[in-house]
């Protein structure tokens, strides 16, 4: 990651704060490793277990699109959309829990959509396993909704859900597996 991050940006402001060894060509191949200086942190946690995973041997070549290159998939066409049995939603690249079916509401939009993040008190989504993070990339300002654990990208989120909380978490089904409540 670090020859990626430094890529984009001039080498002057970074090659006093990398070892030359992370300046690396752009051809590096192989998995990308998270690096911080002191006192940086990562929004997200990662588990090494996660960070040297090669993303294209584990998942489908779908999966990976939306999951890892924030592709979106069709409308009215994931597994998900129309499931009402009772169980929770995970991550499909790090099995994190991410939404319960008793949040889980048809928007009318296309893909399963959710009022609420599996562990939220409240309104308080600091212990849950998904990351609201702003999404310039649909030509207006959005949020994008990412797993905390391995930042596999899920879908967005909109201010236009239902009461109680108001926000409607548009998810792609690709990006998630359901765990049945009789399985759990």
């Amino acid at each position: 990651m670090a020859a990626g991050f430094v890529a984009r940006f001039p080498k002057v402001f970074f090659s006093k704060n990398f070892p030359k060894a992370l300046i690396a060509s752009k051809s590096r191949q192989g998995p990308r490793h998270v690096y911080t200086l002191t006192g940086l942190r990562s929004l997200t946690r990662y588990d090494e277990t996660t960070v040297n995973v090669d993303w294209q041997k584990k998942l489908t070549p779908e999966q990976y699109y939306v999951t890892r290159e924030k592709g979106t998939e069709l409308p009215f066409s994931g597994i998900y959309l129309n499931n009402t049995e009772q169980g929770i939603y995970h991550c499909v690249c790090c099995n994190a829990a991410l939404f319960s079916s008793e949040t889980k509401y048809d928007s009318g939009t296309g893909w399963p959509s959710f009022w609420q993040v599996y562990g939220t008190v409240d309104s308080d989504e600091t212990n849950t396993n998904a990351l609201r993070r702003p999404d310039n990339s649909m030509g207006s300002t959005g949020t994008e909704v990412i797993c905390k654990k391995c930042d596999a990208h899920l879908g967005h989120v909109f201010d236009d859900g239902p009461e109680p909380t108001g926000h409607r978490f548009c998810i792609n089904s690709i990006a998630l597996t359901f765990k049945p409540k009789s399985t759990e």
